[in-house]
């Protein structure tokens, strides 16, 4: 149960509408690049609506359109989104919503959402700022989404607009706040170098998968004592008790 110092709603409301509005209007780059991968309209919008989050979408939409196999960017797209049960299993204890509402409240369980309800002091708050940012992000991407898809065909050839850069782009803004760690920075590093090192010799879409070993890799080296984060070791010749053991 959480105890602390109420926090007043309208901050907390102020604080959830930022975050929803600044990332839902990003969903106009995702309508684009979907749009130009090749996937209708309809296909387009339904991802948004269905799926909801943004990093799985662009990364099954990117590699679409670099000639990827449905398969392979699928597979990538639901790796991406596995990182949500984990956070609804902490914010199924803060929000302590009732049954029947789980089912619905489970498809707003995104990063921005946790982002912003797991900081604040009482359940109350937590529940607002879930509610807020979720209802906030999801109508604004879904609109977004639709209107940057019908946008798409106005624009014509969306590479000739550098258009495939928003998706890296949007997914790069979205994940570095969120790399507050040594840690958590060098296996985004990683990531990243594994990731380019790979797509000129693996099919579109591997490469993203191949990347998630970064983390068994970094935290393996952190528990050697070799890898960043890790405990330093202490100098023998300073830990001399006064006795001389």
């Amino acid at each position: 149960m959480i105890t602390a110092e109420a926090k007043p709603d309208a901050a907390v409301v102020r604080d959830a509408l930022g975050v929803g509005i600044a990332v839902g209007l990003s969903g106009f780059a995702f309508g684009v690049t979907s749009a130009g991968s090749g996937l209708s309209l309809l296909q387009t919008c339904a991802l948004s609506l269905l799926v909801f989050t943004g990093a799985s979408q662009f990364a099954l939409v990117g590699a679409l359109a670099a000639g990827g196999n449905p398969y392979t960017a699928a597979a990538g797209a639901f790796f991406l989104g596995v990182r949500n049960s984990f956070y609804g299993l902490r914010l199924s204890q803060l929000l302590a919503l009732p049954r029947a509402v789980r089912p619905f409240a489970a498809q707003w369980v995104i990063d921005e959402t946790t982002a912003v309800t797991l900081p604040q002091p009482t359940r109350r708050a937590a529940r607002i700022g879930f509610t807020v940012t979720g209802l906030t992000l999801y109508v604004l991407w879904n609109l977004t989404t639709l209107v940057g898809a019908l946008g798409a065909e106005a624009l014509g050839d969306t590479d000739a607009w550098g258009l495939d850069a928003a998706s890296p782009a949007v997914f790069l803004a979205l994940l570095a706040p969120m790399l507050k760690t040594t840690t958590e920075r060098v296996t985004g590093a990683l990531a990243v170098l594994l990731v380019l090192g790979l797509l000129p010799v693996l099919p579109a879409g591997v490469p993203v998968l191949v990347a998630a070993l970064a983390a068994p890799v970094v935290l393996f080296m952190r528990g050697r004592g070799k890898g960043p984060g890790a405990p330093e070791a202490k100098n023998s010749s300073t830990t001399t008790s006064k006795d001389g053991r």
